[in-house]
């Protein structure tokens, strides 16, 4: 079910539409609209060289995020090798010691 939202970017109006709840398009829109503000009170640019600013900005944090996302997942991974290693030499002296006492 699409929703429709309505969010202000800098003054203006724009209507979201998405499967998205309500709440979280509301919330991307703000996020946008803080972007840039930010944006316009800093650098003496106009509202369309704002928005390019903007985007670039927000795909330079998504593009950091998915890197440190990455390298998250290659530490879990590696954490769970190191785990399951554990786990197969835990097993392995235990079977190990099962032996030795059933030799007495």
């Amino acid at each position: 079910m699409e929703n429709r939202v309505t969010v202000d970017i800098c003054g203006q109006e724009y209507t979201f539409v998405a499967e998205e709840a309500p709440s979280y398009m509301q919330k991307v829109g703000s996020y946008v609209g803080e972007k840039m503000n930010e944006l316009l009170a800093t650098a003496k640019v106009g509202r369309t060289d704002a928005a390019v600013l903007t985007a670039a900005n927000i795909a330079d944090e998504l593009f950091k995020e998915r890197e440190a996302s990455e390298a998250l997942r290659r530490q879990l991974k590696q954490y769970l090798d190191e785990a399951s290693r554990a786990k197969n030499e835990a097993s392995e002296l235990k079977r190990e010691l099962f032996k030795l006492q059933n030799r007495r």
